[in-house]
């Protein structure tokens, strides 16, 4: 099978090959699954170019922490050989080998089936960025904002999960206030169905112990100082689910946010949800893909072969929505 594997050079450096590997040389795993489509994370990039300390497993390793095809074999009784699934998360791509290649290996518990309605390329469009977005919004929903409560807060708007984010808020009916420093993507931000754009300017500063209150939940992809100014300024019972650190992992905050207002601050781990919350999830995916909520969303396809190349672009931040990787095209 085709793979590309990274190797690491005795400086340290990565260096990512297009090779032919044994199936034999793949990890252990109770399905086995034709790889047709996966996806290109920030996560991936830094993996690929090795600008991030991505890989923890053993060299040579084979990256891609997204993946979706058809069952070839399964020693498992909760799918079959033709059955369309998704992986994402449990260390794929990090810890064990992920979706460049044309087959791989995984659990049974760590699969769901591709939902009705949604090829895999549409699957890897979503992908980890999907995932982490719709259990964000399902979390915010959850814990008791409704629509029509009050403005909810996705900073990092433009990005992968933020544009899901905002897209699937959009939809349940919610207020949307998109946060970014790209003064080019306030049209795309209203496209997906937000409502007012915030210049993430206003939330970097530092925090108040205590701020007037502007939203009634949040989906922060920040971190640090954004989401202590995020906290400081919801409201009584508002809702933060957190799911990325890229302005920092540090956070500087006071209690009054929490037994003043009653904020709850929720943690999204997409990396080990369950297998039904990952189905709930994809559920919703399904939902709003079918009613064209990611349309403004692009996507960009490339073969296995582009993804180096495609890994040092979206490093430096030179692309735009979602690149999806075709494993068939380009062989």
């Amino acid at each position: 099978m085709h793979a590309l594997r990274l190797h690491r050079e005795a400086d340290g450096s990565m260096r990512a090959l297009l090779e032919d590997v044994s199936e034999d040389e793949m990890p252990a795993g109770d399905v086995l699954i034709d790889v047709s489509h996966s996806a290109l994370n920030y996560k991936d990039g830094l993996a690929v170019t090795g600008k991030g300390k991505i890989i923890r497993g053993s060299f040579p390793f084979v990256p891609g922490i997204d993946l979706a095809g058809i069952v070839v074999e399964s020693a498992s009784a909760e799918f079959a050989p033709g059955d369309g699934v998704i992986l994402t998360g449990w260390g794929t791509g990090e810890e064990r080998w992920g979706g460049y290649a044309e087959r791989a290996r995984a659990s049974a518990e760590h699969l769901v089936p591709i939902p009705d309605g949604m090829s895999a390329a549409d699957a890897m469009h979503a992908g980890t960025a999907g995932v982490t977005a719709s259990l964000a919004v399902e979390a915010i929903g959850r814990l008791g904002v409704a629509p029509g409560s009050g403005a909810v807060c996705v900073t990092g708007a433009s990005g992968g999960v933020g544009s899901f984010a905002v897209a699937l808020l959009a939809r349940a009916g919610h207020e949307v206030h998109a946060v970014t420093g790209s003064a080019g993507a306030h049209d795309y931000l209203r496209r997906l169905g937000a409502s007012e754009v915030v210049d993430r300017a206003e939330l970097e500063a530092s925090a108040p112990a205590l701020g007037r209150a502007r939203w009634s939940g949040a989906v922060d992809n920040v971190g640090g100082a954004t989401l202590a100014h995020v906290i400081a300024t919801t409201g009584r019972h508002g809702v933060v689910a957190a799911c990325g650190n890229v302005g920092g992992a540090d956070l500087h905050t006071t209690v009054y946010p929490f037994i003043l207002r009653g904020v709850v601050l929720f943690g999204v781990d997409s990396n080990t949800a369950t297998a039904a919350a990952r189905e709930a999830a994809w559920s919703l995916l399904a939902d709003a893909h079918a009613a064209g909520a990611f349309d403004a969303i692009g996507r960009t396809t490339i073969t296995l072969a582009e993804v180096p190349a495609w890994a040092e672009r979206i490093t430096e931040g030179r692309t735009r929505g979602r690149v999806v990787v075709e494993l068939a095209a380009g062989r």
